[in-house]
């Protein structure tokens, strides 16, 4: 059974850090895209980042180059999103989902996607 779950979400304080994991099963994680995406409030659903399979990187706004940062394990088949020096409008639900025709900001296309990790920036 093919399955993302994401983890590592939770309240962090303005200028903290936490660091968001996307664990895969029931496929091999590395032979797809892995995107990141976020729905904040009241907003749209927008792609956060991007890891392709040959481990290209790709940030879909400027504010988070630089802040976050997109890695892949493959011996875990886990995806991982390092944030830093979050602030409140980062407050959203994070989303993880599989692309297998490659990386894209859109969740249009996606394979399959977890069931999200709630991010909230506070103090």
């Amino acid at each position: 059974q093919v399955q993302l779950v994401e983890s590592g979400g939770g309240l962090a304080q303005p200028g903290g850090s936490l660091r968001l994991s996307c664990a895969a099963s029931g496929f091999t994680l590395e032979n797809d895209a892995i995107g990141w995406f976020r729905q904040a409030p009241g907003k749209e659903r927008e792609g956060v980042s991007c890891i392709s399979t040959s481990g290209i990187v790709r940030y879909y706004a400027n504010y988070m180059r630089g802040r976050f940062t997109i890695s892949r394990d493959n011996a875990k088949n886990t995806v991982y999103l390092q944030m830093n020096s979050l602030k409140p409008e980062n407050t959203a639900v994070y989303y993880c989902g599989r692309n297998p025709r490659g990386c894209t900001n859109s969740w249009d296309g996606l394979r399959s996607w977890g069931q999200g990790t709630q991010v909230t920036v506070s103090s």
